[in-house]
């Protein structure tokens, strides 16, 4: 989400700065995400623009949605509804949780977990307060699933709770997930019985092919679809069938 307006007004080219992130997190054995952040703050201080809410926020509103995102929360609630479910968005992203609150679907989601920042008393942005990477992703998973809102609370998520007894299900659950980071978490949603959906940009798709190859041979997902939410779509088709699923094994199981 850096890539469409917040690294071209840093007077960079896009595959500079993600090639810097790699080479310092390289040279000095850091987290990748970490390092991204970092750049994104030093970049911002040399040019005399420092990183704040207001302007991150403004960044994500410049963000792109693949098709049918926009209508498609509306759409698969009522889904769920004529079958007897609730649904609950989430987003848990290696993304800045300042840019995801300046997209338009950001009041869709029950939470975002994502990376974000620490500010001074000026409000600008001077530290990581929470970074959120491959395998950190499957921790908020369990959050989630423990009913756990919070970044912070490691006693609770530490805490052993019947699988009965947690809020969201494993076997619940259908995690989207569209880049490499989201790999650990698409296996184990998987593993503990829930669904995993591999989402790809439709006018990338050449460049996809091997990653879509292994995450099958893999067993990482149980579907590939296009990145494409319009109402009969592909992955529409998918996430409301799984829907329907779901509705009928807890019918089986009352």
């Amino acid at each position: 989400m850096q890539e469409h307006s917040f690294i071209p007004a840093l007077q960079r080219q896009v595959s500079e700065f993600w090639a810097q992130t790699k080479v310092f997190a390289q040279e000095h054995d850091a987290d990748e995400v970490l390092t991204y952040m970092r750049l994104m703050l030093q970049e911002a201080v040399r040019l005399g623009r420092p990183l704040t809410r207001e302007s991150l926020a403004r960044h994500g509103a410049e963000v792109p949605l693949f098709d049918g995102v926009s209508e498609w929360f509306t759409h698969i609630n009522a889904f769920g509804e004529a079958l007897g479910l609730s649904l609950d968005h989430y987003v848990i992203s290696s993304g800045l949780h300042e840019m995801i609150a300046g997209c338009p679907i950001y009041p869709a989601f029950k939470q975002v977990y994502a990376s974000r920042y620490l500010y001074d008393e000026a409000g600008h942005a001077n530290w990581p307060a929470v970074a959120i990477n491959y395998t950190t992703k499957t921790q908020f998973l369990f959050r989630i699933n423990k009913g756990i809102d919070s970044t912070w609370d490691n006693r609770s998520i530490n805490e052993w709770v019947s699988p009965e007894q947690r809020p969201l299900p494993f076997q619940r659950m259908i995690f989207i997930g569209d880049g490499e980071t989201d790999v650990p978490a698409m296996k184990m949603v998987r593993y503990q019985g829930g669904y995993a959906v591999a989402v790809f940009d439709p006018e990338k798709f050449a460049q996809n092919q091997s990653t879509i190859h292994k995450l099958i041979s893999a067993d990482r997902c149980n579907y590939v679809a296009p990145a494409d939410y319009r109402k009969a779509s592909q992955l529409d088709v998918t996430i409301c069938g799984i829907l329907q699923r779901i509705a009928e094994r807890r019918g089986a199981s009352l």
